[in-house]
């Protein structure tokens, strides 16, 4: 790479920051805020500073290594895709397809290559038992898309940009840079909301870096957010509140969320919630008549036993305050490549329910099934019993619950291969290992954040670094799987046209794919001259054709359509190329109702799914107060999950994994500060130094995600040096709700002793 400064997009978090990166005699010399990008304007967080860290840094695989019985040894490519290739065959023929599982972490969705090429090589598997992080994560908000506007991916988004108030529940974004709310500069934005006389509302089991820049601040007991919900909801009904704006005639159902929330009045969910039922009703007025206002929940509304419900509850909020699709409210993106117009012309807008795991009976969602059943699905004999695995960029030890039971569901596998860089407590039980290249040695473009930006933008990023001639991107490992496992399954060679295919696609990458998706997409190349000879055509297509016909979408899909015709035209990646800083395509815009993708093409307010969990609710609301201690995680602004702890810069300073403990609760069970407690559940026991703050209310403990680092046989001697303690290893598998499937991070009733010194153990 050229001496220079660089420019590109931070590909740590979901926020999308530009980063101006200078090169010196090959190397980093300093990673900086790119003041030109449109969407960060400079902004960067401590993240992207370790740039430089992760790609240097030594503990980072670059070759195929290979299990023995003296230890790792490294492999030639081919050979190393040979060896994969036969043994997943031969396990898939001798016990079926459904006998070999996968696993797909998040740093995925920030890597379009993995993305595209994931598909064909999923296809090549064709198993059935495919799990994810969306389980872990986002899942309820995706069902809650599926059921009320009729696309998975269909993200309703805030448009904090223009907001005079937001109520930020169970949401960090000062440590999350957002999170499906793609928002470089969160604090800069709120600034600004300030500025114009705006306000930030906060509930939260703890005073979190967003609670302290906030105007106003409620705890609320964890796995109670649906009651407080319902009791706003009830207060809109009471109180006359209820004004859909546009949305009365585009959305069906009222009537039923009505009668759903008559039981939940403010002062009788208060007691649950440990919220008073005054404020329950100030919070849900201010919402009602705040014209530019905004409700947004994220993970501790939904991974907790009623996220589902929870998060249908925050779209019906803004539904029935007439925020949805309003300025400053929730709203719509419009990508330069619309997955979600995509996905509907390919007939695939998501599911739930078309199958069931074998061991626990789970819905899948979107063909994956809860990451909470992997461990039954490999432990569990029986016909579908998974005996080969493979991981693509993630590790579950540390990011799914009962990290220990999937220790040792891994161990008993038949074969495992992981697609991963790093030797970490997921894949040291693999048995070959295929580190793809660093994100700096590939070209990087936002498929899926940019679909959840708080602004319409789209930027490219070439390679920094051309990789060394050994080694392979992650989408040329998984094409090459799947090509390899394609021949073996016709017999060992393919048609000349098939071979000639996949040639083709090896050859040319996902950047060409990128280029026709973005030239063919809203802001796509004008046609010229052309356009008066097509638009009439269009124009026909549209009148003639039933609303459903895919020509009718093919349409919808290029700058043809006359939704598009106000927005800027000309985008490709060649266009792309030209602007390193990126382009601004615009603010949100009003999109309704032709951007639902319903049967009546109407917003479904009372989907069956989640009236038929109600009487789960119900018998909450009527029962006492759970007791015990509550646990919930947490998140940190120089972290994200488990993959960021080998860089020295983000770990330095003060241990950050520690148990969080009110004052009184350390009391009461004799915590003594800086000193270590022990946590313990059904799934298991772990040892953390407490710190005793306010910042958490009484009964609850927090503890953050991502660590545990201190297994035998990983190499990554940073992380290893600060190890902390695994959350996961208390977090019971076997909870779930049952509306989505989603796993229970945040609410799950833990044990808290305090842990005897060594001088006090030797005393006694």
């Amino acid at each position: 790479m050229d001496n220079g400064i660089h420019y590109r997009t931070c590909h740590l978090c979901e926020a999308m920051c530009g980063v101006a990166i200078e090169v010196k005699d090959g190397q980093i010399a300093s990673v900086k805020g790119d003041a030109d990008d449109p969407f960060s304007h400079g902004h960067i967080c401590p993240k992207a500073v370790a740039l430089q860290d992760l790609h240097n840094d030594p503990d980072r695989l670059t070759r195929p290594l290979r299990r023995t019985a003296d230890g790792w040894e490294e492999m030639e490519w081919d050979a190393a895709f040979d060896f994969v290739a036969e043994r997943l065959y031969q396990i898939r023929r001798e016990y079926g397809r459904n006998a070999v599982g996968t696993y797909q972490g998040n740093p995925n969705v920030h890597n379009h290559g993995a993305m595209i090429a994931g598909l064909p090589f999923l296809r090549a598997l064709g198993t059935q038992n495919r799990f994810s992080a969306t389980s872990n994560d986002q899942l309820p908000h995706m069902l809650a898309n599926l059921e009320m506007f009729g696309h998975q991916v269909l993200f309703p988004i805030p448009d904090i940009d223009h907001s005079e108030l937001m109520i930020c529940i169970g949401a960090n974004p000062m440590a999350s840079n957002g999170s499906l709310m793609s928002v470089p500069d969160f604090r800069g934005r709120l600034k600004a909301l300030k500025a114009r006389g705006g306000q930030l509302v906060v509930i939260d089991p703890r005073r979190t870096e967003t609670a302290r820049e906030a105007d106003e601040f409620h705890f609320v007991r964890p796995g109670s957010d649906a009651l407080l919900l319902m009791g706003m909801l009830h207060t809109l009904f009471d109180e006359d509140l209820v004004n859909l704006g546009a949305a009365e005639h585009w959305s069906r159902d009222l009537d039923l969320v009505r009668l759903a929330c008559l039981p939940y009045a403010p002062e009788a969910v208060a007691g649950h919630t440990g919220v008073d039922p005054t404020q329950i009703r100030i919070l849900a007025r201010r919402l009602a008549t705040t014209q530019r206002a905004v409700l947004y929940g994220r993970i501790g509304t939904s991974t907790q036993s009623f996220g589902g419900i929870a998060t249908w509850l925050i779209y019906l909020l803004n539904i029935l305050t007439g925020k949805l699709d309003a300025t400053g409210g929730l709203m719509f993106t419009q990508p330069a490549v619309d997955l979600v117009a995509l996905g509907a012309l390919s007939g695939q807008r998501g599911h739930i329910g078309r199958r069931h795991s074998r061991v626990k009976g789970l819905p899948e969602f979107g063909g994956e099934y809860p990451a909470s059943a992997m461990a039954d699905e490999i432990l569990t004999p029986g016909d579908g019993q998974i005996r080969a695995f493979v991981t693509i960029a993630g590790n579950p030890v540390l990011s799914s619950p009962n990290g220990t039971r999937m220790e040792q569901a891994l161990e008993q596998l038949d074969f495992m291969v992981s697609v991963d860089y790093y030797l970490n407590e997921t894949t040291r039980h693999a048995d070959i290992i295929l580190p793809p290249t660093h994100a700096l040695e590939r070209s990087h473009y936002d498929l899926i954040f940019n679909m959840m930006a708080v602004r319409n933008v789209a930027k490219f990023s070439e390679p920094l670094f051309q990789p060394s001639a050994n080694a392979r991107h992650d989408w040329q490992i998984l094409l090459e799987l799947a090509h390899r496992l394609e021949r073996l399954k016709k017999g060992g060679r393919l048609g000349l046209r098939q071979e000639l295919g996949w040639q083709a696609f090896k050859r040319l990458g996902p950047d060409a794919l990128l280029d026709v998706a973005l030239r063919t997409g809203p802001y796509g190349q004008p046609v010229g001259r052309l356009q008066p000879l097509l638009q009439p055509a269009t124009d026909l297509i549209e009148a003639i054709l039933p609303q459903r016909h895919p020509l009718r979408h093919l349409t919808r899909l290029s700058p043809l359509d006359r939704r598009w015709q106000d927005l800027p035209k000309g985008l490709s990646l060649a266009a792309l190329r030209e602007q390193p800083h990126g382009i601004d395509l615009g603010p949100l815009q009003p999109s309704l109702p032709d951007r639902l993708h319903t049967r009546d093409g109407k917003v479904n307010l009372a989907p069956r799914r989640y009236l038929d969990d109600l009487p789960r609710l119900y018998r909450m609301l009527m029962s006492s107060p759970e007791g015990g201690m509550q646990l919930i995680g947490r998140r940190h602004v120089r972290s994200n999950n488990s993959w960021m702890h080998n860089s020295q810069r983000l770990v330095k300073g003060k241990s950050r994994c520690t148990m969080m403990i009110h004052p009184s609760d350390a009391d009461r069970l004799g915590i003594v500060d800086g000193h270590e407690a022990e946590v313990t559940s059904v799934a298991g026991s772990i040892v953390i130094p407490a710190e005793i703050t306010e910042d958490v209310m009484p009964g609850v403990v927090s503890i953050p995600h991502g660590w545990g680092h201190g297994r035998a046989g990983t190499s990554q001697r940073v992380a290893n040096a600060h190890a902390g303690a695994s959350i996961n290893d208390v977090i019971r598998d076997d909870q779930i709700d049952p509306v989505s499937g989603t796993s229970i991070l945040n609410g799950q009733t833990v044990q808290i002793r305090a842990r005897q010194s060594e001088q006090d153990r030797q005393r006694a």
